[in-house]
C-alpha cells in the first residue's frame, strides 16, 4: 500500500508529466523519420531518455521507390 501512496505524491507528479511529454515528443520525432509513432511512444514510456537517444541516432527510413 505504501507504494501506491508514493505514486500519488505531489513531488512525483512533475516526473510523470515530463516522462509523458517526452514520449509524445518522441512519437512526433519518430513519425518525422517515417517510423511508427505509436511504437516509439510506448517504447518511450518504458525507456524514456534512452529511447530518445536511440531514435535520434537512427537514420530516417527511406520511402519505397515504387
Amino acid at each position: 500500500m505504501d507504494q501506491f501512496s508514493r505514486l500519488a505524491d505531489v513531488q512525483a507528479a512533475p516526473w510523470f508529466v515530463g516522462w509523458g511529454t517526452l514520449a509524445l515528443i518522441n512519437a512526433g520525432l519518430a513519425q518525422g523519420k517515417n517510423r511508427s509513432g505509436l511504437l516509439w511512444f510506448l517504447l518511450s514510456l518504458v525507456f524514456g531518455p534512452l529511447a530518445t537517444l536511440v531514435l535520434v541516432l537512427l537514420p530516417k527510413v527511406r520511402q519505397k521507390l515504387f
